[in-house]
């Protein structure tokens, strides 16, 4: 039994190698050319290994750019936009699951056809929304824009788990003389929490990478994000630091690592739940 499930396990994972090469080769060019010394990047032929780890181009990358302001900046903004779309989306998916009012499909189907299209379709009439509003130049207005665009899939995610919790757990409730209020605080939120946390994570991620709405609302340097940030070393150089732009893609994608990291077990559990009707 033990070498049938060995044997398994191995062919597993020989059927899955090609595609995580794929997927981990990027990162592995990444971190290599990031720790590579400057005078070693253009070698010819191109090769893996060099003549030492250069962990100071980390330390070069931070002084010569806004990284510190930028990872602030994308921190604000993907953490506010995300409790933004949460706060409003959970009271909609709440009143999608448990209530029935007119246009209830109408409103669903819109949802799903909102999640189809693309920022960049509207991002003429955001960018003079905000314009109008005085937000142009201001991080508020991505965590706005952000949260707007998070809301249809926040909604519809939660939407969907909350019907997997019994509406007995309700019932009971208020035959024991809760109100709606309270059931809702005491006893449904608590046993979706795993489900807000998978449709946070998904927000937040899509708020941390998102590329188009910052380069178009943000003007001054040091309102920039980290996308905007990294792609400003490449864009317009005469010359550009190869190992500095991997340096700060590198430590971009630590805090989107810890966040997986920290919220695992959450993750894996809303999944698996929300997948079981």
């Amino acid at each position: 039994m033990m070498m049938s499930r060995l044997k398994k396990s191995i062919l597993y994972w020989v059927l899955l190698s090609p595609l995580m090469i794929v997927i981990l080769f990027p990162f592995g060019l990444m971190f290599v050319t990031a720790v590579r010394p400057r005078d070693e990047l253009f070698v010819y032929p191109p090769r893996w290994t060099f003549s030492e780890f250069h962990w100071g181009n980390f330390v070069d990358m931070w002084g010569k750019t806004n990284f510190g302001g930028a990872l602030l900046n994308s921190l604000y903004v993907s953490v506010s936009s995300t409790a933004l779309a949460l706060v409003l989306s959970i009271p909609a998916a709440y009143a999608l699951s448990r209530h029935r009012f007119r246009g209830k499909g109408s409103y669903r189907n819109f949802l799903l056809m909102t999640q189809m299209m693309s920022p960049i379709v509207l991002v003429l009439g955001l960018f003079r929304l905000m314009v109008q509003f005085g937000l142009v130049n201001n991080l508020n207005s991505l965590v706005l824009t952000y949260a707007a665009f998070n809301m249809a899939f926040t909604i519809w995610m939660l939407q969907s788990y909350f019907n997997t919790i019994p509406r007995e757990l309700e019932e009971a409730s208020w035959m024991d003389g809760a109100n709606h209020f309270v059931s809702l605080t005491k006893i449904f939120l608590p046993l979706a929490v795993p489900a807000m946390v998978v449709t946070g994570i998904f927000s937040f991620i899509n708020s941390w990478n998102e590329f188009v709405l910052a380069l178009t609302m943000i003007r001054s340097t040091e309102n920039y994000t980290l996308p905007v940030q990294i792609f400003a070393q490449v864009a317009g150089r005469y010359q550009i630091e190869w190992h500095h732009v991997m340096a700060g893609t590198v430590l971009a994608t630590v805090p989107v690592a810890i966040v997986f990291s920290w919220l695992q077990r959450y993750l894996i559990r809303g999944m698996a739940l929300g997948a079981v009707k």
